[in-house]
């Protein structure tokens, strides 16, 4: 495959079978995009494809509180990590519920006319540097903000790391009349309701849930992710994934600087290096970094699993902040 794939050959749709193929169809008839490019970079791994896409699903699309309120916060979260594909996406999305001018506000980076929505977007940036505190939200709703929030931590890295920024052929969604015709495009999927959970019998990896979802699908969702995504540590020695957590941790949500020595060589330590780019600085992530680590030993499935450890290396340390000081659901 070509196109918006910088480093791999993702399994397209026509293609795709077992569980890869399920996941397919359901991005297919409920987030109302068949070949998210999003996703189908994760499908070297289908454990990494399902978590990712139930997260999404559970918190997102699903549930109770406001589609347009959870887009707001993807909003603000893709905005926090520079992600310029998503922050286009999300644009489009928010076109999609029918609140156009909300959408291109966003998207200029200014501030929401309605305080809702501007305490939402300035908490889903807080997040990144671990000041957000709760969500400003019904308790009974939080589950779903703090699941959309920690979806697009990790799914941001995923795409600065592994796609182009172009999220339409041509660059063309930088333009408002494209944005709102593709947004309109999928006006009716948006404003569907869905069956909560519908995703989670695609699981591989289920896991732990975590306290702050209360038994919700978001964090049964989250939880599958989460093992998935652990997995590929298992590619690093044992010296390099503590290096790659306490760098994290020392980043504390700041964008780096280009030079200093947070960041590894590629020729000593190539896999650390790349994992730590992932998880602080994806956009930053190079040829010749990918280069330097993967070998003939290293597919499809090793990149996308080294990528993804290193996404929720960040995306966990996230929570932890986001969940310190509260009680479960």
């Amino acid at each position: 495959m070509t196109g918006p794939f910088r480093y791999t050959d993702p399994v397209p749709p026509k293609a795709a079978a077992g569980v890869t193929a399920e996941v397919y169809a359901q991005l297919a008839t409920d987030f109302g995009i068949k070949d998210a490019t999003t996703f189908v970079v994760l499908s070297p791994s289908p454990p990494l494809l399902t978590g990712a896409w139930a997260l999404l699903r559970e918190s997102l699309l699903a549930g109770q509180a406001s589609r347009t309120a959870k887009q707001v916060v993807a909003a603000g979260v893709s905005l926090a990590n520079r992600c310029p594909f998503c922050v286009d996406a999300h644009t489009v999305l928010l076109h999609a519920t029918g609140d156009h001018h909300l959408a291109e506000v966003v998207a200029r980076g200014e501030i929401p006319a309605d305080p809702g929505h501007a305490a939402l977007l300035a908490w889903a940036k807080a997040t990144r540097t671990g000041d957000a505190g709760e969500p400003p939200v019904p308790a009974a709703h939080a589950p779903e903000f703090i699941g959309t929030a920690l979806a697009f931590h990790f799914i941001n890295r995923i795409v600065s790391s592994l796609l182009t920024e172009n999220m339409l052929p041509g660059n063309a969604q930088r333009y408002r009349l494209v944005r709102s015709l593709a947004g309109r495009s999928l006006s009716r999927t948006v404003r569907r309701r869905l069956t909560p959970g519908a995703s989670l019998g695609l699981l591989e990896t289920p896991g732990p849930e975590p306290s702050w979802a209360g038994g919700s699908p978001a964090g049964t969702a989250y939880a599958g992710l989460r093992e998935a995504a652990r997995l590929g540590g298992g590619l690093l020695s044992d010296e390099d994934r503590a290096y790659v957590r306490d760098a994290v941790a020392a980043a504390g949500g700041a964008h780096p600087r280009l030079t200093g020595d947070w960041l590894p060589g590629r020729e000593e330590r190539p896999g650390a290096r790349l994992a730590l780019l992932a998880a602080v600085a994806p956009y930053r992530i190079t040829d010749e970094d990918v280069a330097a680590w993967r070998g003939p030993q290293h597919t499809d499935h090793c990149l996308v699993h080294l990528i993804a450890y290193g996404a929720i290396t960040a995306t966990e340390h996230i929570e932890a902040a986001l969940t310190a000081h509260r009680e479960p659901a």
